[in-house]
């Protein structure tokens, strides 16, 4: 949990969960005293590191657009590209076909519509690889990089190249939203969800491999539904329809609904569901010590 957290998350965790929670962690009774968080601050601290990653973003992708020669115009939109206040989601791993990166764009035309609401900015960091022998993964990142100067996306949405941790890190304590869209039911684990979460950020997933079993309906959302499927082209379109749904319908509305003081209150308590229903259970200490108290120790 300490590589992934953020010290301003862990100062506050500090003051109100106790110094020593992370002796604790596994104890799910403790995390009760997330309510005890005044919204104001819990969302301040989130604002704060949200800004924090867009800055790394822009930095990240003028350098690149700098070293690959490209126009001074496309450059200098680095510098303005995203926005600290839009709604931002983070997609983020290995680019392996199951793994679907290929379902944002599935409906081209009505993602990027999303992107461009008057009065409800959203906005996209994506990052990853894909392996040197996976030429449909390639062909995928070549793809979004072929649209990378419609005025609609210029702006809004930023691929970082050469993912590593230290942009995994950036991004899981600074989005608003971690996605994750597998191919059920191939997705082991999905540990970046996990890290996304320690922070405040609301996952959004197919139900597979951890999200299975840490939605519990008020902690995050879900995306399609768990049946088998013998054709994978119709299990991607019901999926996708279900991700555009879900974001239009639940997502973007909690963001944009905020009290007299700016704070949105229902996402807060989405993102305080969210620590006291994952921290105790998603974390190693509570792992090693089922191993010892189940298996070693027996």
């Amino acid at each position: 949990t300490a590589t992934w957290l953020a010290p301003m998350m862990r100062e506050l965790l500090d003051r109100y969960v106790g110094k020593d929670w992370e002796q604790r962690q596994s104890d799910p009774r403790l995390w009760d005293r997330i309510d005890a968080i005044p919204d104001e601050e819990l969302w301040q601290v989130h604002c704060c590191l949200k800004e924090r990653t867009v800055t790394a973003a822009r930095e990240r992708v003028k350098a690149f657009r700098l070293g690959a020669g490209e126009s001074a115009e496309y450059i200098g939109a680095a510098e303005s590209a995203l926005d600290p206040e839009a709604l931002t989601f983070g997609f983020a791993r290995r680019v392996a076909t199951y793994k679907r990166l290929s379902l944002l764009l599935h409906d081209a035309e009505r993602a990027l519509h999303m992107l461009n609401m008057p009065g409800k900015p959203v906005q996209f960091i994506i990052s990853g690889k894909s392996h040197p022998g996976d030429s449909e993964a390639k062909r995928l990142i070549q793809f979004l990089f072929r649209v990378r100067f419609d005025p609609r996306v210029l702006r809004r949405a930023v691929f970082l190249v050469d993912y590593n941790m230290s942009i995994a890190r950036e991004m899981v304590q600074g989005v608003d939203v971690w996605l994750n869209l597998p191919r059920r039911p191939m997705e082991a684990s999905g540990t970046s969800g996990m890290k996304a979460s320690m922070n405040g950020v609301l996952n959004c997933s197919v139900m597979d491999g951890w999200w299975a079993e840490a939605y519990d309906g008020t902690n995050g959302w879900s995306v399609g539904v768990e049946q088998d499927y013998s054709d994978s082209t119709q299990q991607d379109a019901e999926d996708a329809e279900s991700l555009y749904s879900t974001l239009e319908q639940q997502i973007i509305p909690l963001y944009f609904d905020r009290d007299a003081r700016g704070v949105p209150v229902g996402w807060v308590q989405r993102m305080k569901a969210n620590l006291k229903t994952i921290l105790p259970v998603f974390n190693t200490q509570r792992m090693v010590s089922e191993y010892v108290e189940k298996i070693y120790a027996p």
